[in-house]
């Protein structure tokens, strides 16, 4: 999907803001920071466009529309009919307040939603328990060509 599904119907606001109707051209996938920042790690280029609003603190995905209806993931929230996503202007690379985390490449908008759900699941795998680097903690090693989960014992493909 282009980045010109963008254009259509939106609310301006202030600094160049818009709120656009999700469920239309595209639905969002609203994941909590923490998780977010590990399934970005493992999606690699096989992400989307990604905007972040760190006062969340939260990174949203572009899917599909209706991609996630059945989804049940612990940590994200899918926007689609009668929701809404406020989005920066295509030049807001940083805070405060929605910026893109990852542009539109060549105007593509959408990650596709089974590599954002694999992606998801591999790193709410990897989050374990515990604290940073304590025992029990699986660790997300990226590569070149993807990530693959890792424990103490064992490396697991993905």
């Amino acid at each position: 999907m282009s980045v010109d599904a963008l254009r259509g119907p939106a609310t301006e606001t202030i600094a160049g803001y818009r709120i656009h109707a999700a469920g239309h051209a595209w639905d969002a996938v609203r994941v909590d920071a923490p998780l977010a920042r590990k399934a970005l790690l493992a999606l690699g280029d096989r992400s989307g466009a990604v905007i972040e609003d760190s006062r969340e603190p939260a990174l949203y995905w572009f899917v599909t529309p209706g991609a996630t209806a059945d989804w049940d993931v612990p940590g994200t929230r899918s926007l689609g009919l009668d929701q809404h996503l406020v989005v920066p202007a295509p030049c807001r690379r940083g805070g405060p307040g929605p910026w893109w985390r990852i542009q539109p490449k060549e105007g593509a908008l959408l990650t596709d939603a089974g590599a954002l759900l694999r992606a998801l699941r591999m790193a709410a795998r990897c989050s374990g328990s515990g604290g940073e680097g304590g025992e029990g903690r699986d660790r997300l090693i990226v590569g070149i060509g993807g990530a693959i989960r890792a424990d103490r014992q064992t490396l697991v493909g993905r």
